[in-house]
């Protein structure tokens, strides 16, 4: 991992209570998937605090990786550590007992992410069941569902998700890797209409082999169209390359959101209502 003290200082400040609304963290001696989809990252909880008192960052929101499928026990030990600073996003399987929910309440838990690329091969209508089914466990308990899927299966989706009154956040900015106006126009008409929220997150995942500025149109769309409907999220520890630089991931922002009630909506108030209310 990249030291931290070698990341880009914020080229903004920081609003207090500024949160990173998507990190994972890897220990050893927790039991991770048959057949991971990529070695075990050297992103430790110490290490990804150490980076977050250099850039500024007093909230976090842990999301369970792909790594640990749904067995949530490292993530239980993250918010028993951090206490109400951090909150979660669970992987759960459909069959999971509310009592098992009902603890990762108590522990700071807000919602549950839908692993979408694990079901690409899905036909939509039976997505959409999914969709429904988890809605139904995460919407009574005040949570939100958190979208970790291709930004195609994204656009899919989007006749359904404009009629969806169950809250709900995109991760990755809609993660749709090729030029599609279309596309924008129609996630933004979305994100116009209220339940949906858009992760400003893996800008580098959206750009791929591009520069990270040629996502900044597209970063300057969204923060035009609903900036309090966006949160921010560092996406660290950067699978796969842990020698980014998360200051400059943050630093986008000061190109995306120049004004800084924008950024303090983003950083501060969105995270707010999903999270830590």
């Amino acid at each position: 991992m990249r030291a931290a003290e070698t990341n880009t200082r914020p080229a903004f400040a920081m609003p207090p209570g500024a949160c990173d609304t998507h990190f994972h963290v890897f220990e050893p001696g927790y039991p991770h998937v048959p057949e991971p989809l990529y070695t075990f990252p050297d992103g430790t909880l110490d290490a990804y605090l150490a980076m977050a008192e250099v850039l500024g960052i007093e909230r976090m929101v842990l999301v369970q990786p792909s790594f640990y499928g749904t067995d949530n026990s490292l993530l239980r030990y993250v918010l028993k550590r951090l206490g109400p600073r951090c909150g979660g996003v669970v992987q759960i399987d459909e069959d999971a007992s509310d009592a098992e929910l009902d603890e990762f309440h108590e522990l700071g838990v807000r919602a549950i992410r839908l692993d979408l690329f694990a079901r690409a091969s899905w036909p939509a209508a039976e997505l959409i069941a999914y969709i429904q089914r988890m809605a139904a466990r995460a919407t009574p308990r005040g949570w939100h569902l958190q979208f970790y899927t291709p930004g195609t299966i994204v656009r899919d989706l989007l006749p359904f998700l404009a009629d969806l009154e169950d809250t709900f956040v995109i991760d990755h900015m809609g993660y749709l890797t090729e030029s599609d106006p279309e596309f924008d126009q129609r996630l933004l008409a979305v994100l116009a209409q209220g339940s949906c929220w858009i992760k400003l997150s893996g800008a580098y995942r959206v750009a791929k082999n591009k520069p990270l500025s040629s996502v900044a149109p597209w970063g300057r769309a969204l923060v035009a169209a609903r900036p309090d409907r966006l949160i921010w999220g560092s996406d660290w520890p950067h699978l796969p390359d842990g020698q980014r630089d998360t200051g400059e991931i943050l630093n986008l922002l000061a190109n995306w959101a120049p004004d800084e009630a924008d950024r303090r909506t983003i950083l501060v108030d969105g995270p707010g209502r999903l999270f830590f209310r």
